[in-house]
């Protein structure tokens, strides 16, 4: 009998994981049940499409042959009968499943976010998770002259540069200290920002957004100093949460994500991957680890190898959408470590910045802003544990004349 596969979600793992699957050729019948209208695309592309960049079928993924139903949300687990219910009422069986369900958009405590009937956001209050929240956002942006993006990561950095180069007026407020601070250190941030004010951005780092105010549609957003910004459009990218209800319902483990073991199983014939996924009490919520996740479950279910396990990914992302390019690999903060040492290079004219962290002759830690060149380079190194081959700035030079320190 043919293994029956059932995949919970249509995002950029359960599509990783169908395409994988079927390239390794495994025996089994995959089918994904996607909640939205949409075939499964590359999420990371969004503002690229805001932008006008690239189309929607331009960022389409590929499954691998596998079974694809749109609009079939799921809505209950039975672990024990292996079956699974979707909103409509049919009950689809399964012999394998994958919980690839992704996470939702957070909303702030923001006063005024929503409508007057509390059903849905405030006139001219988006979120960019969506395809379809791409699509309405776009449509909105056609006439409006002021924005504001509350957050300032990945998502409300790409968001910004996308409104931005539209026509749009836009600023960014962002709790921390300052951009991407995940990822970037401060130095690397004040580059970026400067890129942003290049482009008209204006951003307000350390502050907080406490009211959006408006009558039929938002007019501004309120910092907590109680400075106001005019605007007739809000974009909220203040992360995400992984979405776990009816892992919950269903009796599985579940603390932030669904609970996974190293071989990617939350119970017995029962996986999780991606977003919404915890391996040894971490979520990563990126493309890179998620995509990771699905290449070891299609090995392990396909039978090309069925030992075959998640170690885990360490700290590393890397963005590469419209003019915003950067990589980061491992501890980036050097601040209180003595044994460690730091080399930068900036330049200042094309608006990048590097940096190495090294201990003896070893790497741990790298950022890249503005210029890949050597981004293979760098995580061939992290590969091999760090270690280094000849002197630490052929991984930063990449044949080019920078301006730099050591210390």
């Amino acid at each position: 009998m043919t293994p029956r596969i059932a995949v919970v979600g249509g995002g950029m793992a359960a599509a990783r994981f169908a395409e994988r699957y079927g390239a390794l050729g495994g025996p089994g019948e995959v089918t994904l049940y996607g909640a939205e209208p949409s075939a499964p695309y590359n999420r990371v592309l969004l503002a690229e499409v805001l932008a006008g960049r690239y189309d929607a079928e331009s960022i389409a993924l590929p499954l691998g042959g596998a079974g694809f139903r749109p609009g079939s949300e799921v809505v209950a687990l039975d672990t024990a009968a292996r079956t699974l219910r979707l909103a409509d009422g049919t009950v689809e069986p399964w012999d394998e499943l994958v919980l690839a369900t992704g996470a939702d958009p957070v909303l702030p405590p923001v006063r005024g976010l929503h409508r007057a009937d509390g059903y849905g956001l405030a006139e001219g209050v988006h979120t960019l998770r969506t395809l379809e929240d791409c699509v309405r956002l776009a449509e909105e942006a056609v006439g409006a002259r002021h924005a504001v993006v509350i957050g300032g990561g990945v998502l409300g950095v790409s968001t910004a540069r996308a409104l931005a180069s539209l026509g749009i007026r836009t600023e960014i407020v962002h709790q921390a200290p300052y951009l991407i601070e995940r990822q970037l250190d401060r130095e690397a941030a004040a580059v970026l920002l400067e890129q942003l004010r290049a482009l008209g951005v204006e951003c307000y780092t350390g502050n907080r957004a406490r009211a959006v105010h408006g009558g039929a549609r938002v007019e501004a957003v309120e910092l907590a100093d109680g400075y106001r910004l005019d605007c007739d459009l809000v974009v909220l990218a203040c992360g995400t949460r992984p979405r776990t209800a009816i892992a919950h319902t269903a009796g599985l483990p579940v603390a932030t994500g669904v609970l996974v073991d190293d071989g990617l199983a939350a119970a017995p014939h029962v996986h999780a991957i991606g977003d919404c996924a915890e391996h040894r009490g971490t979520v990563h919520g990126l493309a890179g680890p998620a995509w990771e996740q699905a290449d070891v479950l299609a090995r392990r279910l396909s039978g090309a190898e069925p030992d075959a396990r998640y170690p885990g990914t360490g700290p590393r992302a890397r963005l590469s959408a419209g003019g915003l390019e950067y990589a980061a690999f491992g501890d980036v903060d050097e601040t209180g470590d003595q044994g460690l040492d730091v080399l930068r290079l900036t330049d200042a004219t094309r608006g990048s910045y590097k940096k190495l962290v090294l201990r003896g002759d070893r790497l741990v830690g790298a950022i890249l802003l503005g210029d890949l060149a050597t981004v293979d380079a760098l995580a061939g190194a992290f590969a091999d544990g760090g270690a280094l081959a000849g002197h630490p700035l052929h991984l930063l030079t990449g044949g080019t004349a920078m301006t730099g320190d050591m210390r």
